[in-house]
């Protein structure tokens, strides 16, 4: 049984657009949305992205929350499906009408109907697949690399090389050429590059779900490269008269996210305090 942690005073965030957005959620939160990326978010980064789980105590904070606000969305890079395993997302209850936006929201989970809608996958996606193993040994960078296959996507980790960012930073450009050749844009993350089709990305996918909804207020918390989009979608979102609140899962490899939130948090751990912090705010 998950542990459920203490309740914490709010935080405040350092903006006053961020300060804005937090009291729309709490004085209005029928019409906020609260989404989230998952990894390094609501689950702590491993080394191996397939024993990812969502943090013990995300689940039941979530569950706290949703029945209060518009909506719960998780946008996430994974598919969808994968998402909701490694979350254990499926089958809660109070969670009944939370969303995954998978593959940058290429594909999407209802929990009310458990099922995944998801377009015809891109083929440049298998093409690259295949080519991957011989190029990376070609070019010399196959030791301490690995390949994650992830459906419509295809992704190169670096972590487990002898030289983390040694490695990320040899990779970006040719990665960059192998995917221009098979129709494809390179996404960088956490000592990750992603081979991945153009034109979705999490700002989209957030844009479009939170105008879907007829939101008043938005926040959204993510901790990687990837997560900037989303953060721009936000900002957005803020100059056509919808409250938002930007929040970074803390992490010293990505600053250029901490610099832009409205507020910081611990990681996942932070993230978890927070929503427990928020679900006591909206139960008085």
């Amino acid at each position: 049984m998950a542990s459920h942690p203490e309740s914490s005073s709010m935080p405040t965030p350092v903006t006053p657009a961020g300060r804005d957005g937090l009291e729309a959620i709490i004085t209005r939160p029928a019409g906020a949305v609260l989404a989230f990326d998952f990894d390094g978010t609501l689950a702590p980064i491993v080394p191996d992205p397939e024993q990812a789980r969502a943090h013990p105590d995300a689940v039941p904070a979530l569950a706290a929350l949703a029945p209060k606000v518009a909506s719960v969305a998780v946008v996430t890079g994974r598919p969808a499906g994968v998402a909701v395993r490694h979350g254990g997302f499926a089958g809660v209850p109070g969670l009944e009408h939370l969303v995954v936006l998978g593959h940058y929201g290429a594909e999407r989970w209802d929990a009310v109907t458990g099922t995944v809608q998801a377009p015809a996958a891109h083929p440049g996606v298998a093409e690259a697949r295949a080519e991957l193993p011989g190029f990376l040994d070609a070019i010399g960078a196959w030791q301490g690399t690995w390949i994650e296959e992830k459906g419509r996507a295809v992704a190169v980790h670096t972590r487990r090389a002898q030289d983390p960012q040694a490695a990320f930073e040899a990779l970006r450009e040719p990665l960059a050429e192998l995917a221009t050749r098979h129709g494809l844009i390179v996404e960088p993350g956490r000592m990750v590059l992603e081979l991945r089709p153009p034109g979705m990305d999490k700002g989209v996918a957030l844009g479009e779900y939170v105008r879907d909804v007829g939101a008043e207020s938005v926040m959204y918390c993510g901790d990687d490269l990837g997560d900037l989009p989303a953060f721009a979608a936000v900002d957005k979102l803020r100059s056509d008269g919808i409250h938002g609140l930007l929040v970074c899962s803390g992490s010293n490899e990505v600053t250029e996210l901490s610099d832009r939130a409205d507020l910081v948090v611990d990681g996942p751990e932070g993230v978890v305090r927070l929503l427990a912090a928020l679900a006591t705010e909206l139960a008085r």
